[in-house]
């Protein structure tokens, strides 16, 4: 399986960049399953996967953003969890912010995030990458300058670098939630959009970012009212985390003692690999001490 991902991961990198240049990748294309935009870059990525897989011919089930869940073979163990690109926009635009996403856990009839037992993320532009699996602690990287994990020791959200998210949120709802964290912190800190929740969890990793947030889920279930704002800037849909856009990067931040949640400070564990519905999307804050992790759930105006 090890082998499997690894592979995986570069034969999908690999098709991104001989053929970034080659579509239409900035402009969208249709829709995902789950109702996020899909640009031609998506598809291209969509298919190198599944081409490698149905090259290899083992036996295995395969969840995708795209396509939803496939199999190959007879009788599979393991589930592959794959976003071929987490962050679209930014490898559309060729920026570093984009990254291969795979997660295996065993192919039962509802597995978790709990479940996993294998996690890559490989940043397409750069081919930097993080592995962990259950045959050994901590987490295993290649290509970064400097030796992961390497977590900061930042606890004052006033002097912290943190992503937050705004696709598929209504901009003035998450503004109200968290702007006075944006103004305390976009001079004294840094403030970024990132659009991968891959890329943000792994920068806590790597030590270049302190936190990641992402509330929208929380803010709907706690204001089901608010639904009509999601959906409307959702085109239609409700665009939280889906299980696919966080498995592999949930596993490996736990590894590397990144503090890590729901925004209610839940473990998410349980969430569920196979759904994509509105419930089982998921809110998350990252942080690189349990400290500024407290921090910014007791701050953020809910």
């Amino acid at each position: 399986m090890r082998g499997l991902v690894q592979e995986l991961s570069g034969r999908i990198r690999a098709a991104v960049r001989e053929g970034l240049h080659e579509v239409g990748s900035r402009y969208v294309a249709g829709t995902a399953k789950g109702g996020d935009a899909e640009f031609p870059v998506d598809v291209l990525a969509e298919r190198a996967a599944w081409d490698f897989l149905r090259e290899r011919g083992e036996p295995v089930a395969v969840y995708t953003e795209s396509e939803g869940l496939r199999t190959i073979g007879r009788a599979p163990g393991h589930v592959l969890i794959i976003d071929p690109i987490d962050g679209t926009r930014g490898a559309a635009a060729d920026l570093e912010m984009a990254c291969v996403s795979i997660a295996a856990a065993p192919f039962t009839e509802a597995p978790t995030i709990g479940d996993i037992r294998y996690a890559m993320l490989q940043e397409i532009k750069t081919g930097h990458w993080l592995y962990a699996d259950e045959h050994g602690p901590g987490i295993e990287s290649g290509g970064f300058p400097a030796p992961v994990p390497r977590l900061s020791a930042t606890t004052d959200p006033g002097r912290m670098f943190w992503s937050l998210e705004f696709n598929g949120h209504p901009a003035e709802l998450m503004i109200g939630s968290y702007g006075h964290l944006i103004d305390a912190s976009a001079n004294t800190g840094g403030v970024y959009v990132f659009n991968s929740a891959s890329f943000s969890i792994s920068r806590i990793i790597t030590g270049q970012m302190d936190a990641y947030v992402d509330i929208g889920n929380r803010l709907l279930r706690d204001r089901p009212e608010t639904e009509a704002d999601f959906r409307r800037v959702g085109h239609g849909s409700v665009l939280h985390l889906f299980p696919y856009d966080i498995a592999a990067s949930v596993h490996l931040a736990e590894r590397a003692g990144v503090t890590i949640t729901d925004a209610y400070g839940k473990p998410l564990h349980d969430t569920l690999l196979l759904d994509i519905g509105p419930l089982n999307q998921r809110s998350c804050i990252a942080a690189c001490t349990p400290r500024l992790h407290a921090a910014l759930i007791d701050s953020i105006r809910w």
